[in-house]
């Protein structure tokens, strides 16, 4: 299968304007007293200076190479202003023709500095910052308190015959009265611990504390 070929016109317009440019460059080269093969070396001189500052561009916007870009802007379209009928060819001025003969030198001078001119390495990333450390303020040193909940004071101590008392239930206390008040009226005599211990059924300690509270 053959490949379909797809006309682009930007590149033909390309190929038009570079074949004008060309033949106008060559024509002032000509008109400015460089005959022969000199003629035809002048526009290739030019667009070859044109292709190593794009080339540079591509890579660097730096102002060496917009420089360079002037200076062939203009020798191009210098060219083709000057063929268009505004500049007597037959009549080239003077400053026309040194301009012409001292191309060479200057375009040799700017391809060489394209091409030899170290281009701006890219800045390599820095190391990251250190995490920015907070100052630390001295500050007076404060005891704080060994526990936030407050301990209990002791209850003081009750005397040592009290402690030895047990309690006594009110009620039972009321019983014990009824019978010792039974038998005092009985017997006509308060009633003793030990009596009073087996009618109640308790204990001889207990006893005697409903005793103490009986007197």
């Amino acid at each position: 299968m053959f490949r379909s070929i797809r006309i682009d016109a930007v590149l033909i317009q390309a190929v038009i304007a570079g074949a004008l440019s060309f033949a106008h460059l060559h024509d002032l080269a000509e008109a400015a007293g460089q005959t022969g093969w000199k003629a035809w070396a002048y526009p290739v001189s030019v667009d070859l200076l044109l292709v190593a500052v794009w080339r540079r561009l591509r890579t660097e916007r730096s102002k060496l190479a917009w420089f360079w870009f002037l200076v062939a802007l203009v020798a191009s379209l210098g060219a083709n202003i000057a063929t268009a009928g505004l500049l007597d060819l037959e009549q080239v001025p003077a400053w026309l023709r040194i301009l012409v003969a001292g191309w060479p030198a200057l375009a040799f001078l700017g391809g060489t500095l394209l091409a030899h001119t170290p281009t701006d390495p890219a800045p390599a990333p820095g190391p990251e910052p250190a995490p920015r450390s907070v100052p630390v303020v001295d500050r007076p040193s404060v005891r704080e308190p060994a526990s936030e909940i407050p301990t209990p004071e002791p209850a003081p101590a009750l005397p040592e015959a009290l402690a030895s008392v047990p309690a006594v239930p009110p009620a039972l206390v009321d019983h014990a009265r009824k019978v010792a008040t039974e038998h005092r009226t009985r017997t006509g005599t308060d009633i003793d611990t030990a009596t009073l211990r087996a009618r109640l059924g308790v204990p001889e300690d207990l006893a005697g504390a409903i005793v103490a509270q009986l007197a």
